[in-house]
């Protein structure tokens, strides 16, 4: 019996007694080709704190995105700890007793760990943007329409800097009516909630730049962000109506009103970026 071949019910016989010559049992393969597996993206289910990825996606940015996600997670828990634990740490050891200096070690800590975070993230995104057509400069930038659609859009991302900054200010002039500048806990509260529209309006102002190179994805970010300030406003409308209270109901009309005739105009602003027709 030859190296690889099978037995079977007729024992072998040679080329020299009739028989056709019979070709060389094909060699076997630890592996064949049918049965190899591509590696598969890590599956992403509800509730587990991260979006659905598009469809449309290569594997390679699929990869890129679940590790952004993975970092962001790590972001958010080092920023969303550690803020409250600073800040209402270094009120609590000031107004109370040195022991909440310990809370504010404690918190500086989680905030190096998502300043970490938010490098490696910052890092993965530039590697994304290598591999995404609308982070590159649109092929109509030449087009009067293009360049046009993208100074609007940096107008409006200008706006939506400008309402974030004045959300963080507005949270921190409510505090003192909350009562949050007298107690600890509330400070370090107010603090993060002060922060997060602080970064939302860092963010939009960086978009700027790109937009004016004509760059599509600064609008897809101005788009995110305005939903965000939307859902704030419109708390800031329901409170104004529970309350009875005129301001801020119109406020957070105006407010909500502006952010959907933005998001329109964005959304348009990137098609013609990227030479669609609205």
């Amino acid at each position: 019996m030859y190296p690889g071949q099978q037995p079977g019910p007729y024992p072998p016989q040679g080329p020299y007694q009739g028989q056709q010559p019979s070709y060389p049992p094909p060699q076997q393969v630890p592996y064949p080709p049918q049965y190899q597996q591509q590696p598969q993206v890590p599956q992403q289910h509800l509730g587990e704190g991260e979006m659905r990825l598009d469809p449309n996606l290569t594997p390679d940015q699929r990869q890129l995105v679940v590790r952004i996600q993975q970092q962001a997670k790590a972001y958010a828990y080092g920023f969303v700890l550690g803020i409250p634990l600073t800040f209402g740490g270094a009120h609590y050891g000031i107004t109370r007793t040195p022991i909440g200096f310990a809370a504010t070690a404690v918190g500086l800590v989680a905030v190096a760990v998502g300043l970490f975070a938010m490098t490696r993230m910052r890092a993965l995104k530039q590697q994304l943007r290598l591999i995404t057509p609308d982070a590159w400069r649109s092929p109509a930038a030449h087009l009067p329409g293009a360049r046009k659609a993208a100074t609007l859009a940096a107008y409006l991302n200008g706006v939506l800097a400008l309402l974030s900054l004045g959300a963080a200010g507005y949270l921190l002039y409510k505090g003192a009516g909350w009562g949050a500048y007298g107690n600890s806990f509330g400070f370090g509260a107010l603090v993060l909630g002060a922060f997060i529209p602080f970064g939302m309006g860092i963010a939009a102002a960086t978009t700027i730049p790109q937009l004016l190179r004509v760059i599509p994805a600064g609008a897809k970010v101005g788009r995110s962000l305005y939903s965000i300030i939307m859902v704030l406003a419109t708390t800031v409308l329901v409170e104004g109506i529970k309350g009875k209270s005129p301001l801020p109901a119109l406020i957070g009309a105006v407010v909500v009103a502006v952010c959907l005739g933005a998001m329109t105009l964005l959304g348009r602003a990137a098609k013609r970026m990227r030479g669609e027709s609205v």
